[in-house]
């Protein structure tokens, strides 16, 4: 596991970018990291830009602001328009394909498109896309375990809604093998 990761989390509002970042932000917490979450989103409910920068560290955080990220995960064109060029070279930007109609032309990151929203609907898993990028993300990077991100969906998934907590974890599986 390496020492930090500064990650940016980058979508629609409704798509669930802040509970991914907020799923990371918790695994680094229990881990005992040093870790930062902070969202940025629009004035609309749903439907307007989402965006949350999280850093997981071993040290203290200067800023929890992450203009560079190591990592990125853009769930629509104006995200990924946005934010593909900040990734540090040798990052890894993880991309929903079924809405993001672009390719990658940087050689010097690591660009993984999976048709996340489809695979979701395709599997019984509507709006669980957030999830199964993340489960890419886990596989490429490994920021943490997948055992840690089941304890931290327990925690983080409210009561009301705990039947979600296995469709979250299938999600997350799911992307983690479709990565490779």
């Amino acid at each position: 596991m390496a020492a930090s990761h500064n990650m940016l989390f980058a979508g629609f509002g409704g798509q669930g970018v802040l509970f991914a970042g907020k799923a990371v932000a918790y695994s680094g917490m229990m881990e005992g990291r040093e870790v930062s979450w902070l969202p940025s989103y629009g004035p609309e409910m749903r439907g307007g830009t989402a965006n949350c920068s999280v850093c997981l560290s071993d040290e203290p955080i200067g800023s929890p602001l992450v203009l560079s990220p190591d990592c990125l995960v853009a769930m629509n064109n104006p995200s990924y328009d946005r934010f593909i060029g900040a990734v540090v070279p040798g990052g890894v930007a993880v991309v929903d394909s079924t809405l993001v109609d672009r390719s990658c032309e940087r050689t010097d990151i690591i660009a993984v498109f999976l048709p996340a929203t489809q695979t979701a609907q395709e599997n019984g898993l509507q709006g669980l896309a957030n999830i199964i990028l993340l489960g890419a993300l886990l596989k490429k990077t490994g920021f943490t375990t997948p055992e840690n991100l089941e304890a931290c969906f327990q925690k983080i998934v409210p009561a009301k809604k705990a039947d979600l907590i296995e469709k979250n974890m299938q999600a997350l599986r799911l992307g983690m093998e479709l990565a490779g």
